[in-house]
């Protein structure tokens, strides 16, 4: 529980301010839908790396400077392509995959802060996700769904902890204002590159 103070008003502006549009992208993704099939799975995958290959780029790019956020083990990318090779895309057919060209601005360590809050949320909701491919396809992580649970056992104490590091920054009313506009942004380009790929319902 976090007082209310102002380093954990980041977390609950961050929260407020993507409230609406996370549950609108929820509602849309088909992980729950009657017509997820092995097909549309792989198509929606290929279009997870088109929008996460520019954006750790961007994110992790060093002129952006530090967040104080240990990055590295937080890179999803090399395991979304472990997933696309086991669902049986070679690595010429990856590198040829469409990438997102509308991105989030990443324009300082809170815009930074901000998309990695949106990341990590999908990470800890792939969890959820991954049961769900495994009912429905009989899919897991050696099989094209390690993406779903990519921290396996570790989600939940590293979601805390990046609450914590959220929590632990004392950021001025601009900053904020940064985080949480790179957040909305995040999810509205997710949806919109997630729309031009045709994978949403």
């Amino acid at each position: 529980m976090f007082s209310s103070s102002a380093p954990s008003s980041l977390i609950q502006a961050l929260r407020a301010e993507t409230a609406e549009l996370h549950v609108a992208l929820e509602k849309r993704l088909p992980f729950f839908s009657e017509h997820l099939d092995l097909s549309l799975y792989q198509r929606l995958m290929a279009a997870y790396y088109g929008f996460y290959r520019p954006l750790e780029r961007r994110l992790h790019a060093p002129a952006l400077g530090t967040t104080g956020l240990d990055q590295s083990p937080r890179i999803k990318l090399p395991v979304l392509r472990g997933d696309l090779v086991a669902l049986g895309l070679d690595e010429a057919a990856i590198d040829a995959l469409p990438t997102c060209q509308r991105l989030p601005q990443i324009d300082s360590p809170a815009a930074a802060l901000g998309v990695s809050y949106v990341l990590e949320g999908a990470t800890l909701g792939g969890r959820i996700l991954r049961r769900r491919v495994a009912e429905q396809l009989g899919l897991d992580a050696s099989s094209g769904a390690a993406f779903l649970d990519i921290y396996g056992e570790l989600t939940g104490r590293r979601w805390k902890d990046f609450l914590q590091f959220l929590g632990d920054r004392n950021l001025g009313n601009e900053q904020m204002l940064e985080a949480t506009r790179a957040a909305k942004a995040t999810f509205i380009c997710f949806e919109s590159w997630l729309d031009s790929q045709e994978v949403l319902l």
